[in-house]
């Protein structure tokens, strides 16, 4: 089949009990972060993000005293058939672990682990691994948090709700973000406007412009917007082409547990099957720019290995709908290519195209363009393509999607709650 790769244009500008625990754009931006670092030096607990922990977690103890150990509400990612992850921000050393309760299951159980040892600590973000929970569970946890330097404080957060990917049930309903850059108003509006209790909130890359510093991603990725944004809305993160910018990008990864440790995973939310894809940047590996510290080719082309596994397999082989998310899109209306900035991925497509027809994918919803945009299936392109606006609260649109045995819906709105654009796919035969 046709690899379809443009012509290159003229440069320009997973039993739970208490006997198996758990193996546990961007204007004034570094104005901005200077403010949240003052913040925290200050001992500002969750800067503005607070919501959901206790009193005593929200920026007081019992007495009224400020205290400076939680940064961040728990961050609730990377849902899988078993469990998720758990990640929130503290301004000290400290230790943390969560706590899980079913229904009718009597005690919470606790899953304190890191996969080598310990119970999960850091000076700055906590990971809590949760896993090991009943096919379909649904039921509350909450993160203890306890500091192991300065003064004695424990922080407990409230309990919320969680729900694990259910392949049999017969409704899914997700939403999706993109091109956020940092944009408090942006940010915030889109945490009011998205639906809660969904089976996943899919960030669809580009929640900064590049990352300087290694303290950047309690407020950047924990507690965007001063929201709690989480709370009863699974992650599934995707790297976008600025997220892999910047001298710590590296560390992304690492406070973004997604479902088999890899920055590109698969769920099936009901009758829903998706495919989370990293894109990587816009640009040549060799580009002068990325001083000789990305390979995003070779993971393009593991990437594709592993679609060619994942589609055949019987969770996403006979998906009613089938679905890719990543930021760069497929396509676009203008296919040139040039050595500095790409409209579309056409490096990706090279490696993955073939895939996504074999898989009859109907649709891949991406960003990157910051121009909302429909390009409904063609002859040469027998997959649909949906892109999601920009930063700007006047370009920013947020685009949800309701499954049943009827129908696919997708419905994208601005921040006013226009309508853009509403589309339906049948399900597969």
């Amino acid at each position: 089949m046709n690899r379809l790769i443009p012509q290159q244009a003229t440069p320009s500008s997973d039993h739970f009990s208490p006997n198996n625990p758990a193996t546990g754009q961007i204007t004034g931006k570094m104005g901005r972060r200077s403010l949240l670092r003052g913040a925290a030096a200050a001992g500002i607990a969750g800067l503005g993000g607070g919501a959901g922990l206790t009193r005593a977690a929200a920026g007081e103890s019992a007495n009224g005293e400020a205290h400076s150990l939680v940064r961040t509400p728990p961050v609730y990612m990377g849902p899988k058939p078993d469990g998720f992850d758990l990640v929130w921000g503290v301004t000290r050393h400290a230790r943390g672990w969560a706590e899980v309760r079913l229904p009718n299951s009597g005690e919470p159980v606790r899953f304190d682990h890191d996969g080598d040892g310990y119970v999960p600590q850091s000076r700055r973000y906590l990971h809590v691994p949760v896993h090991h929970l009943p096919a379909r569970a649904r039921g509350e946890f909450r993160v203890i948090t306890e500091s192991m330097e300065g003064e004695s404080e424990r922080i407990e957060s409230d309990w919320r709700p969680f729900r694990l990917p259910d392949a049999s049930a017969t409704s899914a309903r997700f939403a999706v973000w993109n091109d956020t850059h940092e944009r408090d108003a942006t940010l915030a509006k889109l945490d009011e406007i998205t639906p809660r209790d969904i089976d996943g909130l899919i960030w669809n890359g580009d929640i900064t412009n590049d990352w300087h510093q290694d303290d950047w991603f309690a407020s950047i990725l924990l507690n965007p917007g001063n929201t709690d944004f989480t709370n009863q809305r699974p992650l599934c993160f995707i790297h976008g082409n600025h997220d892999v910018r910047g001298k710590y990008a590296f560390l992304l990864p690492r406070h973004t547990p997604m479902p088999g440790g890899r920055t590109f995973f698969a769920a099936r939310f009901g009758p829903v099957a998706c495919l989370f894809l990293n894109t990587g940047e816009d640009k040549d590996d060799d580009h002068p720019s990325f001083r000789g510290r990305v390979a995003f080719d070779k993971l393009r082309r593991e990437q594709a290995e592993w679609m060619a596994d994942i589609t055949r397999s019987d969770l996403y082989r006979d998906a009613p709908y089938r679905v890719m998310f990543c930021h760069l899109p497929m396509r676009w209306t203008d296919e040139r290519t040039d050595r500095d900035f790409d409209r579309f991925s056409w490096r990706s497509r090279q490696y993955w195209h073939d895939h996504l027809v074999s898989w009859r994918t109907q649709v891949v919803i991406s960003g990157h363009t910051h121009q909302p945009s429909w390009l409904p299936a063609a002859d040469d392109f027998p997959y649909a393509q949906l892109i999601g606006g920009g930063p700007q609260m006047e370009r920013a649109t947020l685009i949800t999607g309701d499954a049943d045995g009827e129908a696919l819906r997708l419905k994208m709105v601005n921040m006013e709650g226009e309508t853009l654009r509403e589309v339906e796919f049948p399900p597969l035969a």
